[in-house]
């Protein structure tokens, strides 16, 4: 069980990930800013909630 949690973390996306690219579309409509938020993940989210 330990390491398929560890080839999914490995390989997969964060749920941070994808938040911050869900928040970074509705808002901007932008793939190329979606990427750059997706890279910063919760750091996004946490901003996003924060100015918002």
């Amino acid at each position: 069980m330990k390491d398929s949690r560890n080839e999914i973390a490995k390989y997969g996306i964060t749920f941070g990930t994808a938040l911050s690219i869900a928040i970074s579309w509705s808002v901007n409509k932008s793939v190329l800013w979606a990427i750059f938020h997706g890279f910063l993940s919760w750091f996004y989210v946490i901003w996003h909630v924060v100015t918002r």
